[in-house]
């Protein structure tokens, strides 16, 4: 096996020019880009040659301070660090499977008995609303809200005294300002 020139090599009594150092730095920096070095490993007195020649090849500007530009200012870290910021490729994905993953209800079917139970009460809120005298009667509707967004909805349980049941709106209206179509009433009762 033929012996490099830089096993032997002793940076203190170096008789080697810059220029064969630097064959030296270029032969190794192929026999590393081929794996060699990976390969075989690195003897300690090739570590040593290496620096060498780092030291040979970049002396002159390893301890200069980075270059800055007078155009240009330096960027804050916080702006310089969201360039490696994670980067969001399918851009509303996270909210269309938080959409698809909430939980709606489906609209009951009301029996007929249960739509004149509710047409029954809301005449018995209606006529007392219509007397002049009594305060407005305070009423408990569970009722049927639809979702914007997907096919269903909720279902809310709404109290309080009733300010109006209009039939020409098809609603009962509460004094604090809920309004409620009478065919997404699912019961009613006076309280």
């Amino acid at each position: 096996m033929k012996k490099n020139s830089y096993d032997s090599f002793d940076p203190q009594n170096s008789s080697y020019s810059r220029e064969d150092l630097e064959a030296d730095a270029r032969q190794a920096a192929k026999r590393a880009a081929l794996g060699w070095h990976n390969v075989v490993g690195a003897t300690p007195n090739e570590l040593k040659q290496s620096e060498v020649q780092a030291l040979i090849l970049y002396g002159d500007i390893i301890d200069l301070p980075a270059p800055t530009s007078a155009k240009h200012p330096r960027q804050p870290r916080e702006v310089r660090a969201a360039q490696f910021a994670p980067f969001a490729a399918l851009t509303g994905y996270s909210d269309v499977i938080r959409e698809t993953a909430r939980y709606v209800e489906q609209k009951p079917e009301l029996s007929e008995d249960e739509q004149a139970n509710i047409n029954s009460e809301l005449k018995r809120i209606a006529g007392l609303l219509g007397k002049k005298d009594d305060k407005a009667p305070v009423a408990t509707v569970t009722y049927f809200v639809p979702d914007v967004h997907k096919d269903g909805g909720a279902i809310i349980e709404e109290s309080g005294p009733v300010k109006e049941v209009n039939a020409r709106k098809q609603a009962m209206i509460f004094e604090q300002g809920a309004q409620i179509p009478f065919s997404d009433i699912l019961a009613c009762q006076i309280v």
